[in-house]
């Protein structure tokens, strides 16, 4: 097996992470068997995947900063702010 590029590894661990936090709200949801200690458990894992997104995203564009346009560059951090701002509305 070929071994990845640094900055996949990267991405892929942050997304690991993330995913590991929740499955672990779930099972703590689950345990717990109440609707208002669900909510809070939700509540904090709220934060948890805008930032996996944004830590993700920072990590690729560093990986390819070099061999991409600055227009496109700006563009992609364009959309990551338009997504960020969207799920926030409402």
């Amino acid at each position: 097996m070929v071994p990845p590029n640094p900055y996949v590894a990267g991405m892929a661990l942050t997304r690991l992470l993330s995913g590991s936090l929740e499955v672990l709200a779930a099972v703590l949801i689950w345990r717990y068997g109440r609707v208002d200690r669900a909510l809070e458990i939700n509540a904090l894992l709220a934060g948890a995947g805008p930032l996996a997104m944004m830590l993700a995203t920072a990590i690729g564009l560093a990986g390819v900063a070099g061999s991409m346009p600055p227009l496109k560059l700006a563009l992609i951090l364009g959309g990551v702010a338009l997504i960020l701002i969207g799920t926030r509305v409402g």
